[in-house]
């Protein structure tokens, strides 16, 4: 089928999931979905708010208690992940352009990068569910300590709009593999596919209760949850200042575990000695450009020695027609849409601040494709930033490009190190030396060394500072949504 075909045929459900069944928010009330792509409106979501949430939460309490999904046997919980992971598989065209329309992004990134990555990683934590052991502690002869890990119960989920697939993966993945119950808000501006995959879990053979989806805004549907009495841990991806508020829920409700993947203004630098400045410059461009620049790991300041700035630029430059944005809906695009014209707003907004500061602007700057209804922005990018300009401090989340100037390795880890944020870094050079020094220096959850991105479900993800708490990704992953439990079993001596 193709793609103009899959559009004309797909029908969006926007009704909350909650115990296995598609429901209306009590209240009645809706949303519109409003595609960046073009401004036309796909369907209506159910906005869900307090009452919703407690409903969806008894569900996920009751399915919990009553061992319907962690009473099953490690191998059972295991073939049923995989058949979900098979099923995302099987519906990625859907997926893809239901992503597509929804929050803007290429499809053939939303096909090759998102669905797959999703798929991937259920399927990950779905093998890894019997193949974690417990412990014994080494105690004298007379006693024998157990060390198990027993589900941490009803885990709240909370992903934000750039990745909806992949964000919400990395959450209900290992929660669901370690035997918990899971309520998932996703984000208001991209709500449609965490309902498609819901319930494609329970096709797969999630029992009903375990899986819900509870779609709506923050402070309607999100706060409920986060302070939500009977939620045991709390997921959370998005803005550092809405991931504070969500720190002070948790503290005030039950205090309930709470697990945080917040902003980035992560730093990428390049020295004179760079191996191959090319394959630098175009994974510095092609990395803050990727998903229009709404990643919170993007490498948004590019601290290039000043030796090689001018060849640097003008290499940078080249490259950036390539990036000019277009239809997400058809196949050879590679940048599409920002998510709605708010987050255009905030870019166009920033950028001028930018122009304001002093920064030189050397590409872009403006809205683009004001014709199609659609939230277009050229890619961007300024020179001569500074770190005490706005453009360098805060998250934009969006293409746009600052590009600073050092002279040595110190400066370049002072500049580096000089952010409320520690996502990611990167470091090109040729000198063994220089990169692991620099990398110990850097103040990051990831430091890539002469590449930006490069990635794998085996390694954490998670950042220092206000980059947030915890990690995703890996079997670290695991252990967010388990308590640890210590048996010790006295013996006395018969023999």
């Amino acid at each position: 089928m193709t793609t103009e075909q899959l559009l004309q045929s797909l029908r969006f459900d926007g009704r909350a999931f909650i115990n296995g069944q598609r429901v209306t928010a009590k209240t009645g009330q809706v949303f519109d979905s409003i595609s960046p792509v073009d401004g036309r409106i796909l369907t209506q979501v159910s906005r869900c708010a307090e009452a919703d949430v407690d409903v969806a939460v008894a569900s996920a309490r009751a399915a919990f208690d009553d061992k319907r999904w962690s009473g099953l046997a490690p191998a059972v919980r295991k073939r049923v992940m995989t058949r979900f992971a098979d099923l995302l598989l099987a519906h990625g065209d859907e997926l893809a352009l239901t992503e597509t329309l929804d929050m803007g992004k290429p499809v053939q990134y939303a096909r090759a990068v998102d669905v797959n990555a999703a798929a991937n990683c259920v399927r990950w934590y779905g093998e890894a569910i019997d193949k974690l052991y417990g412990e014994i502690a080494p105690t004298a002869s007379t006693a024998l300590a157990l060390i198990t890990r027993e589900p941490v119960g009803v885990v709240g989920v909370i992903v934000p709009w750039n990745y909806p697939m992949i964000m919400a993966s990395w959450k209900i993945a290992p929660a669901l593999a370690a035997g918990n119950s899971v309520v998932l808000k996703p984000s208001e501006k991209s709500p449609l596919t965490a309902l498609r995959m819901a319930e494609l879990a329970m096709e797969a053979g999630v029992p009903a209760g375990v899986f819900n989806v509870v779609p709506g805004f923050g402070a309607e549907a999100g706060a409920p949850l986060a302070s939500h009495m009977d939620v045991d841990c709390i997921a959370f991806t998005g803005s550092t200042h809405v991931g504070k508020q969500i720190h002070v829920m948790a503290g005030q409700s039950n205090l309930k575990r709470a697990w945080t993947e917040l902003g980035g203004k992560s730093p990428n630098i390049v020295f004179a000695d760079c191996p191959d400045l090319d394959r630098a410059v175009a994974s510095a461009v092609g990395s803050i450009f990727f998903n229009q620049g709404e990643s919170c790991n993007a490498p948004s300041r590019l601290l290039v020695q000043g030796s090689i700035m001018d060849v640097f630029l003008e290499k940078a430059l080249a490259l950036v027609p390539h990036y000019a944005p277009a239809n997400p809906l058809l196949q050879d695009t590679v940048m599409g849409a920002l998510v709605d014209h708010t987050q255009m707003a905030t870019v166009l907004g920033y950028i001028n601040t930018g122009k304001a500061q002093g920064a030189k602007l050397l590409a872009g700057g403006e809205q683009a494709l004001s014709e199609t209804g659609g939230c277009y922005v050229q890619p961007t990018i300024f020179a001569g930033v500074t770190n005490d300009m706005t453009i360098a401090r805060e998250e934009i989340f969006g293409p746009v490009l600052s590009v600073l100037s050092f002279e040595d390795a110190a400066q370049a880890v002072q500049i580096a190190n000089q952010t409320v944020y520690g996502l990611q870094a990167g470091v090109w050079t040729a000198d063994i030396n220089t990169a692991h020094s620099v990398a110990r220096a850097l103040r990051a959850g990831t430091v890539h060394v002469n590449q930006y991105d490069e990635d794998d479900i085996t390694v954490p993800f998670g950042g220092y500072k206000q980059s947030g708490v915890g990690r995703d990704k890996s079997l670290h992953a695991i252990d967010k949504y388990t308590e640890t439990k210590t048996t010790w079993i006295r013996i006395d001596n018969v023999l």
